[in-house]
């Protein structure tokens, strides 16, 4: 194993490669330009063997890796913002299709105003598109998920597409030192891929086809089901890269500190790690404080967030999305979880980064004051409360 310095996208790049993808259908969007422009220069000087598609859009970007995907081939695209929206309507074929491609998503942004820097309004508005979604907190972990990703959404038991998402800037840009696997331990890690689902002309099949109101129930329950065993899937996957490896992850969800906490954090993506120093130094204070960092928003930890939060007084969601006209679409599917385990604790939303706003440390300290006192129910830092009451 060799240490580089490389960017969130670069890193995902090199994962990427070790995956062995026979397909990589490219569309540059900033911030994802990075991940596709490192590919193109391996598959150039040979060290990845694969089909580079230039496509002119990103709605043909992923019909491309329909189609391989289609035909058998492990495919792999990037996307971000508004290059996302526009190949919204390919995100229902290919998770309806059962065809287990891999997207990184640079998370940024949406329109208007225009706006190039990172939030994750773009990703979650897509939550429903029947894509398994991740959001990666450094570059290891960026890496480490491109290799992870094809392992889960390959597996037979899941045949569902899978959206790796990456904070726009504030990770893709950022350059981290990165533990690059040797190319036999990817290997032993992820075999080559093979599918029953795939045009052959030995074995015709019917495929993409239409379904009526008698049988589109079935495909859809069914494509439910994939996500759902996806769960147990990304817990074996994890077990077995940190047997090669030697990397550990904690599944759908990250707890830190929240044994004996009472207001917790609960975020996802970059932001998490400046959540857990501000804890650290609250907690010098003898305020006990904790943080959950959500890995994976499908399938969502629905149990493990009713655990991490059961004993709490208070928790605080800190996102970067709005669902307009009530509250951030994390809140939403986190009190959920809480309401269906029967789990009675005070939740309070908090709207930060939209457009790249800085959150600072203090921001966050902030956070866990408000929820220990009270405040209206949605919160925008740095502007103040929504006059939802209390």
């Amino acid at each position: 194993m060799s240490k580089k310095f490389l960017s969130g996208n670069e890193a995902f790049a090199e994962g990427i490669r070790l995956a062995r993808p026979q397909v990589i259908s490219a569309y540059p969007i900033t911030p994802q330009t990075i991940v596709v422009e490192r590919l193109s220069e391996m598959v150039e000087d040979g060290s990845l063997k694969a089909e580079y598609v230039h496509v002119e859009s990103e709605h043909s970007a992923m019909s491309c890796a329909i189609g391989a995907s289609a035909a058998g081939a492990r495919a792999f695209t990037a996307t971000s913002s508004q290059g996302l929206l526009y190949m919204a309507e390919c995100l229902y074929y290919a998770s309806g299709g059962r065809f287990p491609i891999v997207m990184m998503n640079a998370d940024r942004s949406t329109a208007l105003p225009w706006n190039i820097y990172g939030d994750q309004r773009d990703s979650l508005s897509q939550l429903d598109s029947g894509w398994i979604q991740s959001y990666a907190e450094n570059a290891q972990e960026a890496l480490d998920l491109a290799l992870m990703s094809y392992r889960i959404a390959e597996d037979k038991r899941v045949s569902t597409p899978y959206m790796a998402n990456l904070d726009g800037f504030i990770l893709t840009h950022t350059y981290e030192t990165v533990d690059i696997p040797e190319r036999e331990q990817a290997d032993r890690f992820l075999p080559p891929y093979e599918t029953d689902n795939r045009i052959d002309l030995e074995n015709p099949k019917n495929m993409a086809f239409s379904a009526g109101p008698d049988t589109n129930y079935i495909f859809k329950y069914k494509e439910h089901e994939g996500i759902l065993a996806s769960r147990e899937v990304i817990k074996e996957t994890e077990k077995a890269f940190a047997g090669i490896f030697g990397r550990e992850y904690t599944g759908l969800t990250e707890n830190y500190r929240t044994e004996d906490a009472e207001y917790i954090i609960v975020t996802l993506g970059s932001i998490a790690g400046l959540c857990r120093e501000t804890a650290d130094k609250l907690r010098e204070s003898g305020i006990k404080v904790g943080v959950v960092r959500i890995r994976y928003m499908r399938p969502f930890p629905n149990e493990e967030i009713a655990e991490a939060l059961k004993n709490a007084k208070a928790y605080a969601v800190l996102e970067k999305d709005i669902s307009f006209g009530n509250e951030g679409t994390v809140f939403t599917n986190v009190n959920s979880a809480l309401k269906k385990a029967g789990v009675d604790v005070k939740g309070y939303n908090f709207i930060g980064g939209l457009g790249g706003r800085n959150i600072s440390a203090g921001d966050i300290e902030k956070i866990y004051s408000d929820i220990a006192e009270g405040t209206d129910s949605v919160n925008f830092i740095g502007i103040g409360g929504t006059g939802n009451g209390k």
